[in-house]
């Protein structure tokens, strides 16, 4: 269900229509105040170009968290494999030689 919430970012306000929970929007909002404030400075008015700095940096930080959750699927991935070819090789019966 899509509905309006009103939303100040960096003492502007918006109407946002989404179907996203309004406490979902809320606090997505003051991510980016915050991120706003950091890269403008508190209490100064956001410029535009303020707030194309904040959204490259708040994209740049999703970017290293995806990429860092590919490192650690990977990590993941090739450990588990290792473990399984030892509990395989565990787990393969003792074949005794057959020449003795």
């Amino acid at each position: 269900m899509r509905r309006a919430v009103e939303l100040r970012v960096a003492g502007q306000n918006y109407r946002v229509v989404s179907s996203v929970s309004e406490d979902d929007l809320r606090r997505l909002a003051g991510v980016v105040s915050s991120k706003l404030g950091e890269v403008a400075g508190r209490g100064r008015e956001a410029a535009p170009q303020a707030m194309l700095l904040a959204a490259i940096a708040l994209a740049h930080e999703a970017e290293t968290q995806r990429e860092d959750k590919v490192r650690l699927e990977q990590r993941t991935r090739d450990l588990l494999k290792r473990v399984l070819a030892r509990v395989d090789a565990a787990l393969e019966p003792f074949e005794p030689d057959s020449s003795v």
